[in-house]
């Protein structure tokens, strides 16, 4: 009996503390509910995707395509398009759910041109990032404070939560000569930040393209604290893109998105993209056994049998498709101890040293998902991992240092 009654006291503490712990309120829903004077009566252009949805789960744009004190007069399509759709270049269509003109931010422009907002009053950006410099969101961000500022219209960033938290911040920071679409800016590879936090710090470090400056406003989000994760937020997990399946996923992914610079399968095609590595002639147990001495902390390695496969339906073929992988697995065991880029710099490392015969760069894309040719090269004299790690962390302190002034959340 006193077992059952603690075991029911632990319950009803649990759903307690569940209860006390109020779930995230994002920009979203706050335009609509507290702060809507700041697009009433204009014409407004969103730049949004499928994860740009209310906590009702309708998506921003039907909402306010629905509302007759305020005009939607144009939609601009990121990567993978306004509803998460497409695959490959992005086009300039009509959206057929609020017949409004979509224009593509992913095919012949990353940026608005002064046509596509000739139309805009103000610039709404709702889009959900994963954390990690080199996804594409956040350099489709950059551009559109560039076109807003050039426009003098005003831009507002709705936030949302960094999914793989905002405290922890690693990897190489951006050199100037290798900015590019997967590095926009002076960032390292995990920022710790949000979306709304990256937007202050582009336009007041005058990273703009001429030092221009947006009149940016950001709506802040309630209840979300720089150590949570995405599933402490009570918020429903969307996947911001086809591979970016889970939480899981995207904690591992500052790392593993590192193999799309070398030929070893970044795991695309495979039921765990970015959570698997491989290739049909790799030696992953011997990987593991060099591994095991780097002692590497918070996760677990495993070989696994993988054959990636062409999917979604229109997506590129994957690396090996239809082939054979010998490959490996990660799994995070702790979370707050996994340095993601530390690990993936490990991996190829012990790849390419194992098996020289075999391995290749992808030289220039390496370099820019990096940010710094410095890691291959360090790599490529037959140096350990940690030379380049060492290298990257003076900048990361500046890094640091200078991401406080725009942190918006405790």
């Amino acid at each position: 009996m006193k077992t059952k009654l603690f075991f029911l006291l632990m319950l009803l503490g649990t759903t307690l503390d569940a209860q006390e712990t109020p779930a995230v309120l994002v920009g979203a829903d706050l335009l609509l509910t507290k702060q809507f004077d700041l697009i009433r009566g204009k014409r407004v252009g969103l730049v949004v995707n499928h994860t740009s949805v209310l906590s009702d789960g309708q998506h921003l744009a039907d909402a306010l395509a629905g509302r007759s004190d305020v005009k939607l007069t144009a939609l601009f399509g990121p990567e993978h398009g306004i509803r998460g759709d497409t695959t490959g270049d992005v086009a300039d269509t009509l959206d057929p759910v609020t017949k409004v003109p979509i224009y593509s931010l992913y095919g012949k422009t990353y940026k608005p041109t002064p046509e596509m907002l000739a139309e805009v009053d103000v610039l709404v950006f709702d889009i959900q990032d994963v954390g990690a410099r080199f996804y594409t969101y956040i350099s489709t961000l950059g551009y559109v404070l560039e076109a807003a500022a050039e426009k003098g219209i005003p831009l507002i960033v709705l936030d949302r939560p960094n999914p793989i938290g905002g405290m922890q911040v690693e990897g190489p920071v951006t050199e100037d000569s290798m900015k590019s679409f997967v590095g926009f800016a002076r960032v390292p590879i995990r920022h710790g930040m949000t979306i709304g936090e990256l937007a202050l710090m582009y336009n007041g470090q005058g990273w703009l393209a001429g030092g221009v400056r947006a009149r940016l406003y950001v709506v802040r989000m309630e209840n979300w604290r720089r150590a949570m994760w995405y599933d402490q937020t009570g918020l429903r997990w969307i996947k911001p893109s086809p591979n970016m399946i889970s939480l899981a996923t995207a904690t591992i992914y500052p790392g593993t998105c590192l193999f799309e610079g070398v030929n070893v399968s970044e795991g695309r095609g495979s039921d765990h993209p970015f959570e698997y590595i491989g290739a049909p002639w790799l030696k992953s147990a011997q990987v593991l056994e060099t591994l095991a001495r780097a002692q590497l902390k918070g996760v677990k390695f495993e070989t696994v049998q993988f054959t990636p496969t062409k999917r979604p339906a229109g997506a590129s073929a994957p690396k090996f498709s239809g082939q054979g992988c010998n490959g490996i697995s990660l799994h995070v065991v702790d979370r707050q101890l996994f340095e993601p880029v530390k690990v993936g710099i490990y991996l190829v490392w012990a790849i390419r040293a194992l098996q020289p015969e075999k391995f290749e760069w992808r030289e220039l894309w390496f370099d820019r998902l990096c940010g710094t040719s410095d890691v291959r090269k360090t790599l490529e004299a037959g140096k350990p991992p940690d030379e380049a790690i060492a290298r990257w962390s003076a900048g990361l302190d500046d890094f640091k240092r200078l991401r406080a002034k725009y942190l918006l959340y405790d």
